[in-house]
């Protein structure tokens, strides 16, 4: 998978795929991130990429062309599946709506800031649009990592344990099970005892039961929403 991420602040961006999980999927070939800096797309002797609101009102917006010349640039090298904006009032992002998203081969990713993007790239350009949660950041560049990070732990061969990220909590709507490691006692807290036993069914039970123990109290409505 590819991904290129168009932002205002690609410094930002430096870290989150320097590590960890996203190191490794870069290093094993599985995962390619290229952040572009949209400044190299500003306009006059000053690289402007914002200007006033029409009709006033308070906050800069984004303006179209800068955005519009390094999409049109991304897209004439190869062919991308979706173009998304990362947006507070976008399609709140979900397990399922990672594991579509990890089916796709080239996506470009456009990080906002200042009041937002001038509405003619959202209408002409964006094919998707995705929110983290029903709150404002100061620009879309954490949001982006936060989706790149969701995205690239599901690709095949990138986690060590392969079916590891189909246990993991929202996959089925339910929440992941308590989990527990050496010793088996601390401080006279025992591990659970079918967790010992070597009974591979009775622990596949005892997982399910406390997966769905724990959204029923937790997170409830993702049981409705299953049922729906």
């Amino acid at each position: 998978m590819r991904i290129d991420i168009v932002s205002v602040m690609p410094e930002l961006l430096t870290s989150p795929f320097q590590h960890s999980i996203m190191k490794r999927a870069q290093e094993k070939g599985l995962l390619t991130v290229v952040v572009h800096n949209l400044r190299d797309y500003g306009l006059g002797k000053h690289a402007q990429l914002d200007d006033y609101q029409y009709g006033g009102g308070a906050g800069m917006v984004m303006m179209a062309e800068p955005i519009a010349n390094c999409i049109d640039d991304l897209k004439k090298e190869r062919k991308y599946d979706q173009v998304i904006y990362m947006t507070p009032d976008g399609d709140r992002l979900d397990q399922a709506q990672c594991n579509h998203l990890s089916l796709f081969k080239n996506l470009i990713i456009l990080c906002g800031h200042y009041k937002g993007i001038d509405e003619r790239i959202r209408e002409h350009y964006i094919t998707k649009e995705i929110s983290i949660g029903d709150y404002v950041l100061s620009g879309g560049e954490l949001a982006a990592a936060v989706l790149v990070d969701a995205l690239g732990r599901l690709l095949p061969g990138v986690l060590n344990d392969e079916t590891s990220a189909l246990f993991d909590s929202f996959q089925d709507n339910l929440l992941a099970p308590p989990v527990y490691t050496r010793p088996a006692e601390f401080r006279g807290w025992p591990v659970p005892e079918v967790l010992l036993s070597g009974n591979f069914k009775a622990i596949e039970d005892w997982r399910m039961e406390k997966s769905i123990e724990r959204t029923k109290a937790r997170r409830p409505k993702l049981l409705k929403s299953d049922e729906s």
